[in-house]
């Protein structure tokens, strides 16, 4: 039996992905056997980039629209530029996202992924990591930024960029092994 037996993880993402940030992390949950959905606001196809270059295409599983995060144990928000910009602007992208810190359950996101946390409002007091691009957006947001390959804050997962998804896979299954964490619903509140 593995760590994520059992688990059911969202990967939250719509075209303009960045490919390893989104397959790397399947990849390492699947490998400790969570249950992966790709969710997007679209159904389908999803077109990954590498960084401007497109990439692969992924399978859409569940629809936004019909998405329910109750059902899922956790939350993985890749990064890319396109994606993390048009899912920021999509309200039920971010009521989708808010859902897991209301309910306490880890996210992890990483590159421009946590711009989709600013939008949703909840990055007050928590510590967080990201492009360096993105660091007063975050700041703006209420977040405390550090420049390290991986950031841990009570269930929240964020990582810098493609370079660091060994140290963010890594926590990304470690904090949802643990599951939920009383600190996530602070940024709710």
């Amino acid at each position: 039996m593995s760590h994520l037996t059992g688990k059911r993880v969202a990967i939250l993402a719509i075209d303009g992905f960045e490919q390893s940030e989104l397959l790397e992390p399947l990849r390492a949950l699947k490998e400790h056997q969570a249950e992966v959905d790709i969710v997007s606001p679209k159904g389908g196809q999803l077109q990954g980039f590498q960084h401007f270059d497109k990439g692969e295409q992924v399978p859409v599983d569940v629809e936004l629209a019909q998405a329910d995060a109750g059902r899922y144990d956790a939350l993985v928000i890749p990064g890319g530029l396109f994606n993390p910009d048009a899912l920021r602007v999509d309200e039920q992208a971010l009521a989708f996202t808010r859902a897991f810190f209301t309910a306490a359950k880890p996210v992890a996101a990483i590159c421009h992924g946590p711009w989709v946390l600013a939008n949703a409002d909840v990055l007050k007091g928590r510590t967080v990591t990201s492009v360096p691009n993105i660091r007063r957006d975050l700041e703006n947001a209420g977040a405390r930024w550090v420049d390290e390959a991986v950031v841990v804050d009570q269930g929240l997962i964020t990582s810098r960029t493609p370079e660091d998804l060994p140290a963010f896979c890594a926590k990304l299954v470690e904090e949802i092994d643990e599951g939920r964490h009383a600190g996530q619903k602070r940024s709710v509140a």
